[in-house]
């Protein structure tokens, strides 16, 4: 049924808003940039699973990132942001030289797991035990970098274990470097104005809480483009149609895992009830807090905010504009309802007017 708040302002269960009598709860993405590498796994299990055909081979000069950004032939793009920052204090190197081998806990640890944990979790227990101890094993290649983090001037990337190199100090006199990385998506907004402005109802809400586009249905006009806060979606050059990140709906259908957040190697990448994962999201920033890293924050996990919350939402270690993100969007239709208001207003003022001209001639 639709409510009051169906087009902007606090909408609880977007699915339920949108006709479905019972439906499932709703499933997202959590992202923890904190633990992304870069690996672009996500990237290339959308491709092959969704059938993304490729968007060209070129050389951005832009880090070691070539993909640019999201659009119809890219449903997720890994950012790479280089960052040459002051030294940061001893507690945050000691917990990255206490951190472990992601690489050889992911294979064992994980939220796919029966009973398992989300890796970033346990690296979090293991620093702050101080120590290598719990069901994971050894500490792998982290034992082995903690002289470096305290040598050379290493600074913690977020990925335990995984320490910068100390280049020459830049015109700044700033000598450790840390890369940003941060695998971007459609953020299946609670209230999403490319749904909204859609004429054909090509976009629809699932059961799940996510927007889809229907290609069969889309008219090319583009309205759904221009009327997105993120820049998400876009048409494709050789058929004019808007295409995006589905969340995987073919797989939700059956029980399974989006494509992206499966391949992910290090769980940067979470999938499951929004609910659950928002309260994941805050005691991984509380963690995160605990031990120094107090420029981590979430972005778009607010239900409060100006798209209604988003079923994709990220964990950051700097301010969104770093990331390519708007600070502070604002669902594009919200005015709608006052414009409707302002117009009909306009239109019976105009239809008075000419009314009164008329009678005034007969007059």
């Amino acid at each position: 049924m639709v409510s009051t708040n169906s087009l902007y302002g606090r909408l609880d269960d977007p699915a339920r808003d949108a006709g479905y009598v019972d439906p499932p709860p709703r499933k997202g993405f959590f992202t923890d940039t904190s633990v992304c590498i870069g690996c672009k796994a996500c990237e290339v299990a959308c491709k092959e699973w969704n059938a993304v055909p490729e968007d060209g081979i070129d050389l951005l000069g832009l880090s070691y990132d070539n993909t640019g950004g999201l659009g119809a032939d890219s449903w997720r793009a890994v950012a790479f942001i280089e960052q040459s920052r002051p030294a940061v204090d001893r507690l945050q190197q000691d917990t990255a030289a206490a951190g472990f081998d992601a690489f050889a806990e992911a294979a064992r640890l994980g939220t796919g797991v029966p009973g398992g944990h989300p890796v970033a979790e346990r690296a979090y227990q293991n620093s702050s035990h101080g120590g290598c101890g719990g069901s994971g094993g050894g500490c792998g290649s982290a034992s082995a970098a903690a002289p470096a983090a305290k040598d050379t001037g290493g600074q913690f990337l977020g990925m335990p274990g995984m320490l910068a190199p100390a280049p020459l100090p830049d015109r700044d006199g700033r000598q450790d470097v840390r890369w940003l990385m941060m695998s971007n998506v459609c953020k299946h907004c609670t209230h999403a104005a490319c749904l909204d402005v859609c004429p054909t109802g090509a976009l629809f809400r699932t059961e799940f809480g996510t927007v889809v586009v229907q290609q069969d249905v889309c008219n090319g006009c583009g309205y759904c483009v221009s009327a997105c806060p993120y820049g998400v979606i876009d048409k494709r050059e050789d058929d004019g149609r808007a295409w995006k990140c589905t969340l995987c709906y073919d797989r939700l259908g059956e029980d399974e895992t989006p494509a992206c957040a499966k391949a992910c190697p290090t769980e940067s990448i979470q999938f499951g009830d929004l609910d659950e994962l928002r309260e994941r999201a805050e005691r991984r920033r509380q963690q995160l807090h605990d031990v120094g890293v107090t420029e981590a924050r979430l972005y778009g996990e607010d239900p409060d905010d100006g798209v209604g919350g988003d079923g994709a939402f990220f964990l950051l270690l700097d301010e969104p504009e770093v990331y390519g993100l708007p600070p502070d969007p604002v669902v594009t239709t919200r005015d709608l309802p006052s414009m409707y208001k302002h117009m009909a207003a306009a239109a019976g003022f105009m239809v008075l007017g000419t009314l009164a001209a008329a009678l005034g001639r007969r007059a």
